[in-house]
């Protein structure tokens, strides 16, 4: 699996500012930010490629449990994500990744 460096510069009009709203660190953290939802939401994607794929060959109850808990944990990580950034609504991403309602429905479930 690769792994991409992102560096992330504020335009040259901010560093030209001394009383900028946004310091350099608050550009980093931001960048982190979004290389973590960036990251989660590929993981979303291939959680959900495997139940399709699944579901699709094969429909052992086991396997496909496992599969549904996956994708369930791997799409509330990506909702809680999103709230960190700020962003609170999740009814596009539902959409966007067209999550099925069985996933959904176990978003948020504790398992022993």
């Amino acid at each position: 699996m690769e792994r991409h460096l992102v560096s992330f510069r504020p335009p040259r009009s901010f560093s030209d500012r001394p009383n900028s709203a946004f310091s350099p660190l608050e550009y980093e953290l931001a960048s982190e930010r979004a290389d973590a939802l960036g990251r989660q939401g590929r993981k979303v994607e291939a959680a959900l490629a495997k139940l399709a794929a699944s579901t699709k060959s094969d429909n052992r109850t086991a396997d496909r449990e496992g599969l549904l808990n996956d994708a369930s944990e791997a799409v509330w990580a990506l909702f809680i994500q999103r709230e960190i950034c700020g962003l609170r609504n999740d009814r596009d991403l539902v959409t966007r990744y067209g999550i099925p309602g069985e996933v959904l429905a176990r978003v948020g479930a504790i398992r022993r």
